[in-house]
């Protein structure tokens, strides 16, 4: 755990340098450094647990170098990530299955979250290599970026599965991805390590690869008000069964596997003015290694709220993580009446108050938390203040 002096003194260096570090991006600008410091402060108010209010943050540092604009490499581009994250746990006081706040997690620590190169291949194709969070490109719907909960991020039938997660939020993995561009569509593919693990981990990066790879791959089209896309990912190596065992009491081995679709359309309004963007999301899996077997996002966002305040947003969601039969097959032997799926309506606002200051309330209603169909339903309110400490 990093000391709370030593962390609260980087996040001091970094406002007092801001105008050095402006001053020099303008003398070299092949160097581009953003660094932005998260805080919530959000829990239960209503259901079955305890009311409490948690507080937790999240420290980004990132760093592009144009290595074109650097040593001559056309078109290629040199990314580091650190991050920082300490806090506490929400989610220990709500008990969902999906948790409640994207900053959440399990180990607070100060990571080396990305460190990749891309360069392009030709005129339309890139290849990347490093450590990745496949969910940068992957699964992803900008218009449900506001939304604080989890499964808005990615799927949960996908953030379930491999040894310790997948390369995503808080732990990537090393990866191998290759993106070919057209003029209104895209394909891109990608391998990682299936076991995620940074340097800031226990055990660092893992170069072994001895739990094979998770495999990915992502094709859509964009127009001018909206995207669609489909994809599809599969682990190399088979993974556990969550129920099922062999004659020696062993896991039996299942191919882990799944697809999703996303889409997301301008419905009113452009960049000039008020715009609402609607999202869809929809994610299947095998259901026999992970406790979900699907689930669903759908919401808006609309941006531009009020006229007179242009960086107003204003977002609603609403998500279901459904349960496959193992995952309830869990629930029951914990002597809990097991839920279909466990759902939930988010609704968020985010204003920027300063030049560098951003606050957001955020609003979460959550039903038959942790898969429980008994379980009342939890309300858990949040405010979310985001400072760029850098310019």
């Amino acid at each position: 755990m990093l000391d709370l002096g030593w962390r609260c003194g980087l996040i001091a260096l970094l406002a007092a340098v801001s105008v050095d570090v402006g001053a020099a991006k303008a003398e070299d600008p092949a160097w581009t450094v953003e660094a932005t410091y998260t805080a919530d402060l959000i829990g239960p108010v209503a259901g079955d647990g305890p009311r409490r209010g948690v507080l937790l943050d999240n420290l980004d540092i990132v760093a592009d170098l144009d290595l074109e604009r650097a040593v001559g490499w056309r078109g290629a581009t040199l990314h580091g990530y650190l991050l920082s994250n300490q806090g506490g746990a929400p989610n220990d006081f709500v008990g969902t299955l999906q948790g409640v706040d994207n900053i959440e997690v399990g180990r607070q620590a100060l990571r080396l979250y990305e460190l990749w190169i891309d360069a392009p291949v030709g005129e339309r194709t890139s290849v990347l290599a490093g450590l990745y969070d496949l969910n940068s490109e992957f699964y992803a719907t900008d218009s449900a970026g506001l939304l604080i909960a989890p499964p808005f991020g990615i799927g949960s039938e996908l953030a379930a599965t491999g040894v310790n997660g997948p390369s995503i939020f808080p732990s990537t993995a090393l990866a191998l991805r290759i993106n070919v561009a057209g003029d209104s569509g895209y394909v891109r593919a990608a391998a990682l390590n299936a076991r995620a693990s940074v340097p800031g981990d226990p055990d660092g990066v893992d170069t072994r690869f001895e739990d094979g790879a998770l495999m990915i791959a992502e094709a859509g089209r964009r127009g001018g008000s909206g995207s669609l896309a489909v994809g599809f990912w599969r682990y190399s190596q088979d993974q556990d069964d969550l129920r099922d065992l062999t004659p020696g009491g062993d896991p039996v081995q299942r191919t882990a596997q799944g697809a999703y679709l996303l889409g997301e359309r301008v419905v009113l309004g452009d960049d000039e003015t008020r715009k609402v963007t609607g999202f869809v999301r929809l994610g299947v899996s095998d259901g026999r290694t992970s406790p979900f077997r699907g689930g669903w996002q759908a919401g808006v966002l609309v941006e531009r709220v009020f006229a007179g305040r242009p960086d107003s947003a204003l977002s609603v969601g609403l998500q279901q993580g459904r349960l496959s039969s193992r995952g309830r097959d869990l629930i029951a032997a914990g002597g809990v009446a097991p839920a279909e799926a466990e759902s939930s309506i988010e609704i968020t606002y985010a204003d920027r108050l300063t030049d560098r200051v951003t606050v957001q309330p955020d609003l979460q209603v959550i039903f038959d938390a942790g898969g429980d169909r008994d379980a009342e339903p939890s309300v858990v309110l949040g405010v979310r203040l985001t400072i760029d400490l850098l310019p």
